[in-house]
């Protein structure tokens, strides 16, 4: 592959056509682009969402507090369509002003509490109804220190890997090699760790799990990027092993089609009332 030299300007200039899949909607500003009004629902959480490995976190959260008959955790979840700039609008930048999914209202106080960031959902839920997080010191500790290493570790395969494999304009064999190489270091990090313990916090299913499934264990089970054969994910039969049988979860299967589209269609679950509803 050829090498293309850049000299980087004295200083940097925002260029609209700077190529990518999702080149229209980055820019190097904040703030809402436009006036919206989201739609609310009747349950105490309202979510506002897709289903990216993010987005998935936060409903299969709510949907395993509900498995485990926490009825006060009942949601409604309205699609946030990030590929046609819905994370701008006025009212969802007034619940994130980072402009990302997922965003959750809890109007179940006075005044209704914005969460946002997906690890931030997953610890507020958790703590609101000491459900899906250790209590003994020791491994609620253990459960932190994965659920923040999955938060700074997965910009890594997302925004870095996913992007330069799948989206940018064209291949750029240096940040491929550089990304590749520190998944797959992240994908070891992760087999070592499963091959001594059940799940991530020890156990016992937690937050950890719910954050750092949607990401590794999509990729690993070749749901990401059509990377599986690229980055041998075979490699990693631990990661496997417990991306498996997280996916045959119940709860785990409805969170993932909470706010998602496919199909030529693009078919949409827009709102979630009930465990039932996407039997």
């Amino acid at each position: 592959m050829s090498k293309v030299s850049y000299t980087p300007p004295k200083v940097w200039t925002f260029d609209s056509e700077n190529g990518g899949k999702w080149a229209s909607l980055n820019k190097p500003t904040a703030g809402a682009t436009f006036e919206q009004q989201l739609p609310t629902g009747q349950h105490p959480f309202q979510l506002y969402s897709m289903a990216t490995p993010n987005g998935q976190k936060a409903t299969i959260m709510f949907e395993e507090l509900l498995e485990l008959g926490i009825g006060e955790a009942e949601y409604d979840a309205f699609l946030i369509d990030i590929s046609e700039g819905g994370q701008f609008g006025s009212d969802f930048v007034a619940i994130n002003p980072n402009s990302k999914i997922p965003a959750l209202l809890d109007t179940s106080t006075t005044p209704a509490t914005r969460v946002f960031e997906s690890g931030s959902i997953l610890l507020y839920l958790a703590e609101k109804f000491s459900a899906l997080i250790p209590t003994e010191p020791y491994a609620r500790t253990q459960c932190m220190n994965w659920l923040f290493w999955q938060m700074g570790s997965a910009p890594y395969l997302g925004g870095g890997f996913g992007h330069f494999y799948a989206y940018a304009p064209e291949p750029m064999e240096y940040p491929i090699n550089r990304f590749t190489m520190e998944v797959k270091r992240q994908l070891d990090v992760l087999d070592k760790h499963l091959a001594q313990h059940e799940y991530m916090a020890g156990d016992e299913y937690s937050i950890a799990d719910i954050a750092i499934w949607p990401w590794y264990g999509a990729l690993v089970l070749g749901r990401a990027y059509d990377a599986a054969e690229f980055l041998s994910v075979h490699e990693y039969k631990h990661v496997i092993a417990w991306a498996q049988k997280i996916d045959e979860r119940p709860a785990v299967k409805r969170g993932r089609r909470v706010n998602r589209t496919w199909g030529d269609e693009s078919e949409q679950l827009k709102e979630r009332h009930s465990a039932g509803d996407f039997e």
